[in-house]
């Protein structure tokens, strides 16, 4: 009690110190009663005077630095008891008794309660205004606190925090002392509990009252005025800035933003949430459900609070705070403790960073963590990667980041105008970025570079994207959970996630969010990660200055497709980059918007005929392949292209692959790529053939009969015969559009003449025999007999199974039949039957039985088997099946009849008409014997000649 006593009348005297007259004369004049000593009213009026003029940019009167010094330590004398602020205890005797009454007076106990309690509703104005000038004192000098001081003497010396000749106003503010400590904490230091535990007090009361820091209400006075008035208790005023400078409810000014920045530093909320009480309070229910396993205080309850951002979990009130306080963070790599701790010695070999209370002006925000996610994604070989502690967290972080944009400085900064201009209605979570993307050609040069390095950096970890892959978690468990486990990503994940894309696992937000993704890949071949590791070189060599990837896709396959073609002794694309672009080949076949040259041709043409389509699985492009006729002029073409790659190369029919997947399995395992439809054509009329699949199939022959360029096989094995018989239809024909058949029309009437080279007489026969079973593989007959067909042979072409029982309709009818076109395409057929019975459905059939019984000695081919059966029919000792007789006898009418309608146009016609009709032994019986007599009379004829000649000679 001595102590106390000495110690407040020291304080008394003070006041009558000549140092405090001429300032108190000035500041004072107006507040101090007679009796102010008393009260403490002039101590009370100099330190106000003294926070005033630290809040003011051109104070009204300024105190000597002498002044100051003794100001401060009158307040540093009466920080132990807070009975000796005078001026404090009478304003607050009320509340000490209504919250610290069972608090014992000494030490600063008083003063930490009172704190504690400053902003409850019940506290008097009064009490609140004086612990506030208090506060603030402490914020000048952290010695004013005498728990702080005391716990923290230690520790300030040991770390170098208090250097006495170093001028007393910077090293004693709070501030200062709360980086020097901060900065051996985070540096791995020990710092004693007691310290620490004061340091956290401090932290949260400079979080919790913004006036506390000078330099914000010097910087921030307007947008406080502007924005947050009236928001002042438990740091409402503090977010409401943070919300002003993410760009929210206006503009904010430099200076405050770098006041604010500084002010997050010195309190490090990063380290323990529970700093920031507005984030505290909002976000307690979601770390009660979603946070409880992490314990209270654990860095790593931002880092989980942030992974729950935009679930179900996650309330609107905790969103808006820890966005707010993220941005700032985000900022300042030091300022998330766990990614410092675990990358300061990364940062500071490969980044030249600062200690952690330091800063450099050349370095701007969020610099360090570009550089460490840069050196994060480097492969071995070029050498400098970050550890593997570091790479986890930096990972981390960009999952975290990528859910804002406004997380990621860089980006910010450089695509605001663009933001602006393109993306101003896409506020739903994650759409800026998605938006920024697609219009990533548009973009100015710095933002295009930003978001360029990022969709590159996604494309090979894309669990960057954490929206994306909570979309396509139930995706993800299912097919990718092997793929998703690596800590290393390299574009695996991706790949797994285009390749199930189609699944009916698949959830429509994964699905968008992968088919995005595609899309934004086709703008640059280095946003596939893959590709571009395994093609980059071949890239640099083969295809300069091509960015786009489609453009190298093209590129490289073509250059693929020529070496084979010439049978280059070595490929100029390497094996790994040819692996990887078979892959990309295939995933471009399932979205008509990843081929954007034929989208680009199609896009009128789907408006008008596919506008209800769907856009994946390849329908759009079955769509126009169905309806190719009624499409423009350059859709027509590029669909035209599209078909004829396709059937160089079947595999990359998505919709064929895709139908048959399980018949591919099932027959065709072994084949190679290119004769996978070829494959699959053989067996088309197996028992076991899916009905989809066959029906696939068949639409494939369809369009490979239009045109013989769609047939790869048949154009290879008649490429000698196309040119010596059809000529004159390759003169008419244009490119990129169909021959309607009439190559292959031409080569069949050729069949059935026998002058068409073996190979592609086999060639020729299969397709014969398949049109024979079904009329639409026959573009011809479909087109000049469409009327006909629908007229007199509507009921065997509605029959879901084609068997020839249209061919046959036509064949029954042919005198019914007006249109010569039509008439001249039946005709066809019928003389393509006498040149080999396997391509008349009907009438082999009927004959199967008779054909092994009396001409299986006879090779198939050349009309031999038909000669057989015609020398059976007239033999009176064989008994044909009565079916195959009546066909047969038909068959005779038929040809007669063609016989006479269609007169021979040559001497091979002419003879294959003798060989084929069945008076053919009277016909070349009466052919021999004119034959003969010829001959005799050409003998006749020479013999009286030579006796002319001899005696004209011997006159």
């Amino acid at each position: 009690s001595c102590l106390v006593t000495l110690l407040w009348n020291y304080k008394l005297n003070l006041t009558t110190d000549p140092k405090f007259e001429s300032v108190a004369r000035e500041v004072c004049k107006s507040t101090i009663a007679e009796d102010a000593h008393s009260q403490g009213e002039v101590v009370a009026c100099l330190e106000k005077g003294l926070v005033k003029e630290a809040e003011e940019t051109d104070p009204r009167i300024q105190v000597s630095d002498q002044c100051k010094k003794a100001i401060l330590r009158v307040a540093e004398l009466s920080s132990d008891d807070f009975h000796l602020d005078r001026h404090l205890y009478f304003a607050c005797r009320d509340d000490r008794e209504r919250f610290c009454e069972n608090t014992q007076a000494g030490e600063g106990r008083v003063y930490k309660c009172l704190f504690n309690h400053k902003f409850e509703e019940s506290m008097s104005e009064k009490c609140r205004d004086a612990l506030t000038t208090r506060q603030k004192l402490i914020a000048q000098d952290y010695k004013v606190s005498y728990s702080l001081a005391k716990s923290c003497k230690s520790d300030l010396k040991k770390y170098r925090c208090n250097v006495e000749n170093l001028p007393r106003s910077r090293e004693a503010r709070l501030s200062y002392l709360l980086m020097c400590l901060e900065s051996a904490v985070h540096r791995g230091r020990q710092v004693s509990s007691e310290c620490q535990g004061e340091m956290l007090d401090y932290r949260r009361m400079l979080m919790e009252d913004f006036s506390l820091s000078p330099e914000i209400i010097l910087s921030c006075r307007g947008e406080i005025e502007h924005h947050c008035s009236g928001l002042h208790r438990k740091g409402r005023t503090l977010h409401c800035l943070m919300k002003v400078v993410r760009g929210e409810k206006g503009n904010v000014g430099l200076n405050c933003q770098q006041a604010l920045q500084t002010l997050i530093q010195e309190t490090d909320p990063g380290a323990d949430y529970r700093i920031d009480r507005a984030l505290n309070e909002a976000c307690e229910s979601v770390i009660q459900t979603a946070c409880k396993h992490i314990r209270s205080g654990d860095p790593m309850i931002l880092s989980c609070l942030m992974e729950h951002l935009y679930t179900e979990k996650m309330v609107e009130d905790c969103e808006h705070r820890l966005l707010e306080l993220q941005y700032f963070i985000s900022r300042d790599w030091k300022l998330d403790t766990v990614l410092y701790r675990k990358c300061q010695g990364d940062a500071s070999r490969l980044c030249h960073t600062h200690g952690w209370n330091e800063t450099s002006e050349l370095m701007p925000p969020g610099a360090v963590f570009s550089c460490l996610y840069r050196h994060a994604y480097r492969t071995e070989e070029q050498g400098r990667r970050l550890s593997r502690e570091c790479r986890a967290e930096v990972q981390r972080i960009l999952h975290q980041r990528a859910m804002d944009v406004k997380l990621d400085p860089a980006l910010q900064d450089k695509c605001m105008i663009d933001l602006g201009k393109w993306c101003s209605e896409k506020t739903e979570t994650g759409q800026e970025l998605e938006c920024l993307q697609d219009h990533l050609d548009d973009l100015v040069s710095d933002c295009r570079d930003i978001v360029g390095n990022l969709t590159e950096l996604e494309s090979e970890d894309i669990q960057i994207e954490a929206l994306l892959m909570r979309a396509c978690e139930p995706i993800i468990q299912t097919f990718c959970h092997e793929v998703a486990d690596n800590q290393i990503d390299s574009g695996d994940l991706m790949e797994c996630l285009i390749q199930n894309k189609h699944q009916k696992e698949m959830n429509e937000k994964c699905a968008i969010g992968v088919t995005h993704f595609q899309l934004v890949q086709m703008k640059d071949f280095r946003f596939s990660y893959k590709f571009k590791m395994a093609c980059k070189e071949d890239v640099l060599k083969l295809c300069p200055n091509i960015k786009k990837k489609v453009d190298v896709v093209i590129c490289l396959s073509t250059t693929v497709r020529n070496d084979t073609l010439q049978d280059a002794k070595e490929h100029r694309v390497s094996l790994k980059c040819r692996k990887q672009l078979r892959v990309e080949e295939l995933e471009m076949t399932e979205d008509i918007r990843l081929e954007p040259e034929l989208y680009e041709a199609c896009k009128s043409d789907i408006k008008n005929y596919c506008q209800n389509v769907p856009y994946g699985n390849a329908q759009i492009i079955e769509c126009l392949k169905e309806i190719k006729k009624q499409l423009s002029t350059r859709c027509h073409q590029k669909v035209f292209k599209l078909q004829e790659t396709e059937m160089m190369d079947p595999e990359l029919d998505y919709t064929l692959m895709r139908v048959c997947k399980q018949m591919i399995k099932r027959f065709c395992p072994e084949a190679d790529s290119k004769n996978m439809l070829q494959c699959l054509k053989q067996n088309k009329n197996s028992e076991v053939m899916d009905p989809k699949c066959k029906q696939m199939i068949t639409k494939r022959q369809i369009t490979q009969n239009t045109d013989y360029r769609l047939n790869p096989v048949l154009r290879k094995a008649c490429k000698a015969d196309i040119p010596k018989f059809c000529q004159n239809i390759l003169n008419r024909a244009k490119d990129d559009t169909e021959l309607e058949g009439q190559v292959i029309s031409c080569l069949k009437l050729k069949y059935a003449d026998q002058r068409l080279s073996p190979d592609c007489e086999d060639q020729i026969r299969v397709i014969i025999q398949e049109s024979a079973l079904d009329y639409r593989l026959d573009p011809q007959l479909q087109m000049h007999c469409s009327e006909e067909i629908s007229s007199l042979c509507a009921e065997e072409a509605a029959a879901q199974e084609q068997t020839g029982q249209v061919e046959e309709c036509l064949k029954v009818n042919l005198l019914k039949i007006k249109t010569e076109m039509c008439k001249k395409e039946v005709l066809n057929m019928l003389k393509e039957s006498k040149a080999d019975i396997f391509v008349d459905p009907v009438l082999h059939t009927a004959c199967a039985l008779d054909i092994k019984h009396h001409c299986a000695a006879i090779p198939p081919g050349r009309g031999r088997q038909m000669s057989c059966l015609m020398e059976a029919l007239e033999d009176k000792r064989v008994r044909l099946q009565p079916e195959c007789k009546k066909r047969l006898n038909d068959r005779i009418e038929m040809w007669s009849y063609a016989a006479k309608v269609a007169p021979a146009e040559g001497f091979s016609d002419l003879a294959m008409q003798v060989m084929t009709s069945p008076s053919k032994n009277y016909i070349l019986s009466v052919i021999t014997v004119g034959i003969c007599v010829l001959f005799l009379i050409g003998l006749m004829c020479g013999r009286i000649t030579k006796r002319v000649t001899r005696e004209l000679k011997d006159r």
